[in-house]
């Protein structure tokens, strides 16, 4: 035996952390599950009327239902303890259950090129192998496995007996289908098959001859082995290049962002700040009040002031009712804890960035963390960390989510503290107004923002490039 000292959350607190992760779209959508699920719990503004419910004379819900939960008490055994007693939290058994989010409201890719092939002039035979084949293309549009590993594969689980041949004839079917470069087993596959659907002009000869003979020398941009190898000018170079740059080298795509341009809403701003009035309100429109069910609280007053209710059959009722009672009540304050620690946190944030907020220049965004938020606001980290991860912001000059605020600091020359958004803001205008001809290395760009007055290391900047998703000189050559 051994005696320790544990922190546990309750249940109650459980559930404010989960809705504070919620944004207000998944909010509506959290708070429209509940009311399904829940029948104690209704929306609208609570009528306020002469037959509210009265305990002993007292008019407070917590002393209805305090009452509530001595007579329950006395009128449950031990063993017959409602699970609500003794469960580790209050949340329907779907609250955990993760769903695949849906790219379309209509076909799937799939289906998209399988409806495609059975247009074409083939025999069944050809058809199954060619579904076949289908259903192993990835959402990038590619067919990964081996021609040898689908032969295994249909031989073993089919009497078709299939060759390598007749595969090869259905992946080629495949490949012809739309969008171009579908069905590629390999990224030069994939171009070459684009390649070919194009009138056939010299620079589209010569981006074929670059993609069979040279494409490792094509993307390390060693352009004079390519010109010397295929015996081509830098000029022919430049229109073969702008060919195969025009290429998509992931044909599934094209199919599945139209999917989400059709399916997904645009994005919804948490909070609302105006400027000029300097106020701050949370984007709660579309969000219904919520009040206990009148009914199932009658419910108790009848079983409380009627001893000919207490009867075997009211017991399960009882206990019921009082479940969903408990969770209506929870569900109702976490919200409204919700709502006070998100307008706190961006409370906080806003005074802490006021000049920016007041101006909307990004130049004056100071560097900002969560602990400083957290100390500002009275909130733990994680807290901060959760109200910041999927919520926005929309201000008088653009919507904005939380975790563009948040920044590190760099000290200057003079001593003065600078966000690294700044910095990096810089160093993106640099590499705009760089020489393509000639693009500046990592340590050329370390000596140009020094000059500046920046104390910054090299590696530094090789760390701010490729956070701007900016890549090497070499790679940002141009011919």
């Amino acid at each position: 035996m051994k005696q320790q000292i544990r922190q546990n959350l309750s249940p109650q607190q459980l559930q404010v952390i989960k809705l504070l992760e919620y944004s207000v779209l998944e909010l509506e959508e959290k708070i429209k599950h509940e009311l399904e699920e829940n029948p104690a719990l209704e929306e609208g503004e609570e009528m306020q009327e002469h037959d509210d419910i009265q305990l002993d004379g007292e008019d407070s819900i917590e002393s209805a239902d305090e009452k509530m939960d001595s007579d329950l008490d006395d009128y449950l055994p031990e063993e017959d303890v409602a699970d609500y007693k003794i469960q580790s939290d209050n949340y329907s058994p779907d609250d955990n259950k993760q769903t695949d989010a849906s790219y379309s409201d209509g076909i799937t890719f799939i289906e998209y090129l399988s409806g495609q092939l059975h247009l074409m002039s083939l025999n069944d035979r050809q058809k199954k192998l060619g579904d076949y084949i289908i259903g192993n293309i990835d959402e990038e549009g590619y067919m990964r496995r081996e021609v040898a590993q689908i032969v295994d594969d249909i031989n073993v689980h089919t009497a078709w007996n299939v060759t390598e041949t007749e595969v090869f004839e259905a992946l080629s079917n495949v490949q012809s289908l739309e969008p171009a470069g579908v069905g590629a087993r390999y990224l030069e596959e994939c171009l070459l098959l684009q390649l070919q659907r194009k009138t056939l002009t010299e620079s589209i000869d010569d981006a074929m001859r670059i993609v069979e003979e040279c494409f490792d020398e094509f993307g390390q941009k060693h352009y004079d082995k390519i010109c010397k190898e295929l015996n081509i000018s830098d000029e022919e170079l430049k229109a073969a290049a702008d060919e195969i740059l025009k290429l998509n080298p992931k044909p599934g795509n094209a199919f599945i962002e139209a999917a989400l341009m059709r399916s997904t809403d645009a994005i919804t701003p948490d909070f609302i700040y105006d400027s000029e009035s300097d106020t701050l309100s949370l984007n709660n429109k579309d969000i219904p009040d919520l009040h206990v069910s009148k009914e199932y609280r009658q419910l108790f007053e009848d079983y409380s002031g009627n001893p000919k209710n207490k009867t075997a059959s009211m017991k399960d009722a009882v206990a019921f009712a009082k479940q969903k009672l408990d969770s209506a009540k929870s569900f109702i304050d976490a919200i409204k804890q919700r709502d006070d620690t998100l307008l706190r946190v961006m409370r906080s944030i806003i005074q802490y960035q006021k000049k920016y907020f007041s101006e909307g220049d990004e130049s004056l965004l100071k560097p900002m963390t969560m602990k400083d938020i957290a100390d500002k606001s009275g909130c733990d980290v994680s807290t901060v960390s959760r109200v910041s991860g999927s919520k926005y912001i929309q201000t008088d000059f653009g919507l904005f989510s939380l975790k563009h605020f948040f920044t590190e600091g760099l000290m200057t020359n003079s001593g003065e503290e600078i966000s690294t958004r700044e910095i990096k803001r810089i160093l993106q205008i640099c590499i705009d107004e760089e020489d393509k001809s000639r693009p500046l290395s990592d340590e050329k760009l370390c000596d140009i923002l020094q000059k500046k007055g920046f104390l910054i290391a090299r590696r530094t900047v090789a760390k701010y490039r490729e956070q701007l998703g900016l890549p090497v000189a070499r790679l940002r050559k141009k011919i």
